[in-house]
């Protein structure tokens, strides 16, 4: 969802944006008579899909939890480090597993002074209709509810596309980190951004959002349209 940003409009009645945070945000179109200033956003500092695929690492076979536990056993520090990073796993409920079950259970945007908007997740991951709507120039920040069974998963990150009128105006990607199996869903918040503003920041957009780990796989993926508009939709 990322919709970090402010935009509003010149004398000529054209968009500016500036951007207040490195990482991208939804819905900032850019033209200028002047250079602009804008800091360029998180996304292009990234490869391309298939950059990042051939230059991706060439990780290890996967061990399940109990083979985790076996190895380098009598190495104090690192059996030390093994038990801090599976807390109270119980290694007989995991058994020998050696994919991990990663569900998004929901996605919630925080805005202060305002209800908490939690979004249910579709089975089919594609929510019908417009998702969300939310008022220019708003301070967001998002929270994710995440579920992870059966084994580790390594390198979680978060990746947002989004389109306005069939253009490509943003591209994002959070890394959120490694998650042992737990019976209660972790709780992820994002770092705060603003909503972009102005004429020609409202209308309807276009995303794609995608939970995906160290071997790219994914675990889900939301194809949705949200909406920005002057005012809230009470």
């Amino acid at each position: 969802m990322g919709l970090g940003g402010e935009s509003g409009e010149n004398e000529n009645g054209t968009a500016e944006t500036k951007s207040n945070q490195p990482r991208g945000s939804i819905g900032q179109e850019d033209s200028s008579d002047e250079r602009l200033s804008r800091q360029p956003s998180e996304a292009s500092c990234y490869a391309t899909e298939e950059e990042e695929e051939e230059a991706r690492l060439q990780l290890g076979p996967k061990c399940s939890i109990k083979e985790h536990l076996e190895k380098d056993k009598d190495d104090e520090s690192l059996r030390r480090w093994k038990e801090q990073l599976l807390g109270g796993v119980d290694v007989n409920s995991v058994g020998e597993t050696l994919e991990p079950d990663v569900k998004i259970l929901s996605l919630t945007i925080l805005c202060p002074g305002r209800p908490d908007i939690v979004l249910q997740i579709p089975e089919d991951g594609d929510p019908k209709g417009v998702w969300f709507t939310l008022k220019e120039g708003t301070h967001y920040h998002l929270r994710f509810s995440i579920k992870v069974s059966n084994n580790i998963v390594s390198g979680l990150r978060y990746t947002n596309t989004v389109w306005k009128t069939g253009l490509k105006v943003d591209s994002s990607k959070e890394m959120l980190g490694t998650f042992s199996p737990q019976p209660e869903p972790y709780i992820h918040e994002m770092p705060e951004e603003t909503t972009p503003s102005g004429y020609f920041a409202r209308g309807s957009y276009a995303a794609k959002s995608r939970f995906v780990d160290d071997d790219n796989k994914c675990y889900l993926e939301i194809n949705y349209t949200f909406g920005i508009q002057k005012e809230w939709v009470e």
